[in-house]
């Protein structure tokens, strides 16, 4: 890594489903947002990112399961925009939650092709913590910048997904090619499509047991990094522990899978961990 690279910090955040003020905290609490400006207590000219040169990943779920789903992605937009004014970035992952948010505005009940019985977004949108506010609130322009959103990238030596899954190598075998492809299917309007994504990304916990190491290193010798970082799965529902004694990422499968879902919705903490982790990783 060279040292121009090393001196840019690096920050991803895991599934926050809505939980807007926490976020914030947790933002603040790393130095990346003034939580005054963002509130509209300062001068309207104040930005609310502190962050300067950083990037700012975020692993998706913003949405269901919380009061404010939507408001989190206005969040996001918001500090996007300010980021890139001063010279740093952020930038977002799709989870499967808004692969759930998009597919319950475009089909609603519509009835998927299945051998398994009755399935739609609607029903899975319900069963998954589905908020109406949320639905709501969604506009043509949030929907327009989603479907716009990777579900993979490669940061430094990071491979960076939502789903801790190897479910992304159905649709190719390199990081354009599984972008693009989901992309096309989110600008579509193949029902049968659309649920084999968030069929997939529904998947989880590939990188667990006696053989999680040698399915991430397969999964890293297609795509490339050193190491996957990844939200979706409950860090304390991997330690056995309750949400309340989660203290940080999770680092498994022999160090190369770091889990960075604090279970915020059941009480856990939002986590916003600065790449690489350790820091004495560096």
């Amino acid at each position: 890594m060279s040292d121009e690279h090393a001196a840019t910090p690096t920050y991803v955040v895991g599934d926050v489903h809505g939980h807007r003020t926490e976020l914030i905290a947790a933002l603040a609490d790393a130095g990346l947002v003034d939580p005054e400006a963002e509130a509209g207590l300062v001068d309207a000219g104040d930005t609310a990112w502190t962050g300067g040169e950083a990037h700012l990943w975020f692993l998706g779920d913003f949405v269901d399961r919380g009061p404010d789903g939507i408001g989190v992605i206005d969040l996001v937009m918001r500090l996007a925009a300010e980021a890139e004014a001063a010279g740093g970035r952020v930038e977002t992952l799709l989870g499967n939650h808004e692969i759930l948010l998009l597919g319950m505005r475009r089909f609603g009940d519509t009835e998927v092709p299945s051998d398994f019985g009755p399935r739609s977004f609607a029903r899975s949108w319900e069963l998954n913590g589905g908020q109406a506010s949320d639905q709501e609130a969604l506009t043509g322009e949030h929907i327009e910048w989603l479907t716009e959103r990777p579900v993979l990238a490669l940061v430094e030596d990071h491979l960076l997904m939502h789903s801790d899954t190897t479910e992304y190598l159905g649709w190719g075998s390199d990081l354009d090619e599984i972008n693009s492809t989901i992309r096309e299917v989110l600008r579509s309007d193949d029902i049968v499509e659309w649920w084999e994504v968030w069929r997939r990304m529904t998947t989880r916990h590939a990188f667990r047991g006696p053989h999680g190491e040698e399915v991430v290193d397969k999964l890293l010798s297609v795509l490339g990094g050193e190491r996957v970082v990844h939200g979706h799965s409950v860090i304390a529902d991997q330690l056995g522990i309750l949400p309340v004694q989660v203290e940080g990422p999770y680092s498994y499968a022999g160090g190369k899978a770091l889990g960075v879902d604090g279970g915020v919705f059941v009480g856990g903490p939002c986590l916003v961990v600065r790449l690489p982790w350790p820091a004495d990783a560096a």
